[in-house]
């Protein structure tokens, strides 16, 4: 079974544990925090599981707070990360084919989107398209990342 890195802040804990409830018997989910609703910093969350991610090959993450920004931000911050905040499941399909992106950021308080569990799960079952534009793009994305480290 496929292990997905997954964490949270307080306002994402309920679509953390809702993802893991409806996706859990798809995926082995590793949940780096929080244990609760309890407020907690969004960024702590972002670099554990992006950290996890970028560690272990073709692993994949899923991130969440109040809108999705900060921890993908967050995320993102971590060399090797290609963190895609996805409000609609097309753009979690388009993250994972055009983008390659390994991690994955939903909104747990917005209502100006998809279901964050189809989003996700769309993420998940989609792979990268390895077409050739595609591909040089990603790479140049990572010499970027390089260029700047």
């Amino acid at each position: 079974m496929k292990k997905i890195v997954i964490g949270s802040d307080h306002a994402g804990f309920d679509v953390k544990e809702r993802i893991k409830k409806e996706l859990g018997d798809q995926y082995e989910f590793v949940d780096v925090g929080p244990e609760n609703s309890d407020a907690v910093d969004y960024p702590i969350y972002g670099e554990k599981v992006a950290q996890q991610v970028a560690v272990t090959p073709d692993s994949q993450g899923v991130v969440i707070c109040g809108s999705g920004i900060g921890i993908s931000i967050a995320a993102n911050k971590v060399p090797g990360i290609r963190a895609a905040l996805c409000y609609s499941k097309e753009a979690a399909e388009s993250a994972r084919q055009h983008n390659d992106a390994n991690v994955i950021s939903v909104a747990g308080r917005s209502k100006m989107m998809d279901d964050p569990v189809e989003i996700v799960q769309t993420f998940l079952e989609t792979d990268f398209s390895h077409v050739d534009r595609h591909e040089r793009r990603v790479k140049e994305m990572m010499e970027i990342e390089k260029h700047n480290n």
